[in-house]
């Protein structure tokens, strides 16, 4: 059980810190406004999968420029981390595309419309 605790909190600890990096040490103008939605850290700490989503940027193929520019830039970003990580290894970083938001998004549009469609039916009942 320490184990995942541990993983848990490096992953957290990556997920805080690598939204601020992306932000304020990445220049690349290709890169657009990442938000780190999830980190996935390995048992052994040797990887992380990063989640991003990019502003304006509905899939993974749209966001496919800006995820060429956080794997390009993962050593650097690792080496950011490992200044400010006093654990032994940092591990090594994985950019992906979270589409759980646009997911999440797009059925909730689903059900408004539905709600909205049941209203119109049925006018006299409030849901009550």
């Amino acid at each position: 059980m320490k184990e995942f605790s541990r993983t848990a909190r490096i992953a957290d600890f990556l997920k805080r810190e690598l939204g601020s990096f992306i932000q304020k040490e990445l220049r690349d103008p290709r890169l657009g406004m990442v938000s780190v939605i999830d980190a996935e850290v390995s048992r052994d700490m040797s990887h992380a999968k990063i989640y991003v989503t990019v502003m304006g940027k509905d899939s993974a193929e749209e966001a496919k420029e800006s995820l060429d520019v956080l794997n390009k830039a993962s050593g650097f970003l690792r080496s950011q981390v490992a200044k400010i990580n006093n654990a032994r290894t940092t591990p090594q970083l994985r950019f992906y595309y979270d589409s759980s938001i646009n997911r999440g998004q797009h059925i909730s549009k689903l059900i408004q419309a539905a709600v909205a469609s049941d209203r119109s039916r049925y006018p006299e009942d409030d849901g009550e």
